[in-house]
């Protein structure tokens, strides 16, 4: 029998086991964690290595405002991404068609059709993010410059999980782990959505033979949903440790751009997330389907 059969309350008692399981498993990692950390070498190995990726000196300091935007905006259109991602996984029935007026073998659910969009606007918006990165000399936030990167990454893992937060500032730099992560966002998982995410569409060229052996349709179907699960990880997490370290200060220094503690970043933080609850709620056929006819046709099924 499986989970949604059974009756509800033998359900709430599996759910209350689980997160008591859950619970447990935390409980005993941190303390283990906690006295892997106590030992001498272990000691003289964080100590060495307190967590803090190394950058060329002077370089990389500092929060500029371009830098804001496009993590916005990217929380933004990457928001809305799942949102319409996880609606295509569901959708059994498509509540409207969209053709193109050029080809007309070129069709697909609104919902799709909406999908790519937010996509073009996301790799826009990343473009541009990468462009200003290198332009300004920003990189060395996000690419590590030393093979040190990963010691310094593996001490603040400990850290982290024996709850003894790593203490850095985010003005003047990452951790070791947070670089490696940012590094591998940017410059792996993302060329990886797009990538896939271009196989499966109705825009890949279905005649490009070289193509279509260099990247096979099942392997980018394969792919395209887990490396979004890796996105909405990355983001529980994200958030959950800006939020429990030292919140006042990382929003400030993310959305306020300066380095202080005071609650600018934080109201800007608030308005950034009901914009985000807004688009949200407007993403929804009946606003989409206008804005989908402007560019094709629109078939809508009808409804009871």
């Amino acid at each position: 029998m499986t989970l949604a059969r059974l009756p509800m309350p033998l359900r709430v008692v599996y759910g209350l086991f689980g997160a008591a399981t859950l619970a447990l498993g935390a409980f005993v990692v941190v303390f283990l964690t906690r006295w892997i950390a106590s030992l001498e070498p272990v000691e003289a190995f964080l100590a060495a290595y307190p967590g803090t990726a190394p950058m060329p000196e002077g370089m990389g300091v500092g929060i500029p405002a371009w830098l804001s935007w496009t993590h916005f905006l990217n929380g933004f259109f990457l928001l809305l991404i799942i949102r319409s991602g996880i609606r295509i996984r569901g959708e059994k029935t498509p509540s409207g068609l969209w053709t193109s007026r050029r080809v007309k073998k070129r069709r697909m659910s609104l919902t799709m059709w909406f999908h790519i969009m937010i996509d073009l606007l996301w790799i826009a918006n990343g473009l541009l993010y990468v462009v200003l990165l290198f332009a300004t000399g920003a990189w060395v936030r996000v690419i590590p410059t030393s093979w040190d990167v990963f010691p310094h990454a593996l001490s603040a893992l400990i850290q982290y999980t024996s709850l003894d937060w790593p203490t850095h500032s985010g003005w003047t730099g990452y951790n070791g782990l947070q670089q490696l992560f940012y590094f591998a966002i940017v410059f792996v998982a993302s060329p990886l959505a797009i990538v896939t995410g271009l196989r499966l569409s109705a825009f890949w060229p279905r005649d490009a033979e070289r193509l279509n052996r260099a990247i096979p349709f099942d392997l980018a179907k394969a792919l395209h949903f887990p490396v979004m699960l890796f996105f909405v990880g990355f983001v529980i997490v994200h958030v959950g440790l800006v939020l429990a370290t030292d919140a006042l200060r990382n929003l400030n220094t993310m959305y306020g751009g300066q380095d202080a503690v005071n609650w600018t970043g934080f109201w800007i933080f608030v308005l950034s997330l009901l914009a985000m609850a807004a688009g949200w709620i407007a993403a929804r056929d009946r606003l989409i389907a206008p804005i989908a006819q402007r560019f094709g046709d629109v078939r809508m099924r009808p409804t009871r």
